[in-house]
């Protein structure tokens, strides 16, 4: 089977002529595409939320505020990507997408310019955020740059230790989906909340699978990791729950939220949701988890946009 023509054409910019990535496909992998979305769905929930409550949005701080997503999130990958790679976890052992910096592709100070760039950027789009939301989006945007740098900067990076997933769920779901909600009624209510922890609880299982693939590798060069911790099944049990909290949750937010029975839609991804649960308790160690993190963060986007769409009608 032929590749379509998109796909030569975008494989054509980003890998070489060698079969090595090109400058733009380092540069892509480096950033970690697939992971972006995770960023994306809350600031889309907590604004779908905000428009049913007051019938009406703020174009320019929602596309702000989806830009400085964004923006910390990337610079949190790249960060993540040189890191890694100068605190020796990631070796040639490494079962993931092989990284830019690790690699060779990309210096370390260039990397690492580029996250203070990315971060640098999102800071000033919080400046118009602050002006338009006040002095809690201003807490709010500091607490999100300073968390994207301690995910894995400073003395004990919050990557390092059990505490992954609880830092997701909270700034990749409460806050994040709380702040946008915020960011358009000058109000925190708990529909948003209950939003925002439904969609960490995702992003959180993303975490789940990527740290649980490299448990071996991060056991051996110190990094304590939730996986690490409980070990293998007790982390597919934290996988099952992640996944499957969100379903439960949904009929709370219906209350909460004065919906109907449109907020079910969701409901309809439930038995992709047990598929990925079973595929994570039956796959082998390595590789084949680079697959299902990539379809867990997929599932988070369907549920996002499902759930977006089922607040707006």
């Amino acid at each position: 089977m032929r590749p379509l023509p998109g796909r030569r054409v975008r494989r054509a910019l980003l890998v070489s002529a060698s079969g090595q990535p090109s400058r733009l496909g380092c540069w892509w992998l480096a950033i970690r595409p697939k992971t972006l979305t995770v960023s994306l769905v809350p600031v889309l929930v907590g604004h779908a939320l905000a428009w049913s409550q007051q019938g009406h949005l703020s174009g320019w701080p929602a596309l702000v505020a989806l830009l400085a997503a964004l923006l910390i999130q990337i610079g949190t990958n790249l960060h993540n990507d040189v890191s890694d790679f100068e605190r020796g976890s990631d070796t040639p052992e490494r079962l993931g997408p092989p990284r830019a910096t690790a690699m060779g592709w990309l210096p370390g100070a260039v990397v690492r310019r580029a996250a203070w760039i990315a971060f640098a950027l999102a800071f000033n789009f919080g400046i118009y955020l602050a002006w338009h939301g006040g002095w809690p989006i201003v807490v709010i945007g500091l607490a999100s740059l300073l968390a994207g740098w301690a995910y894995t900067g400073g003395p004990r990076p919050v990557a390092y230790t059990p505490l992954g997933e609880l830092f997701v769920l909270l700034f990749f779901g409460l806050v994040a989906v709380g702040g946008s909600y915020y960011l358009q009624t000058l109000s925190i209510r708990s529909p948003a909340l209950l939003a925002g922890a439904m969609v960490g609880l995702f992003g959180a299982a993303v975490i789940t699978v990527n740290n649980t693939r490299d448990l071996a590798i991060d056991a051996r060069v110190g990094r304590r990791t939730l996986a690490v911790v409980l070990g293998r099944r007790s982390a597919a049990w934290v996988y099952t729950a992640e996944m499957l909290l969100p379903f439960v949750l949904l009929p709370g937010l219906a209350v909460l939220a004065g919906g109907g029975l449109q907020l079910a839609v969701p409901l309809l991804l439930l038995p992709l949701a047990l598929r990925h649960i079973g595929r994570f308790r039956r796959a082998a160690d390595g590789p084949v988890f680079n697959a299902l993190l990539a379809a867990t963060a997929r599932l988070q986007l369907f549920f996002g946009v499902l759930l977006t769409l089922a607040i707006v009608v």
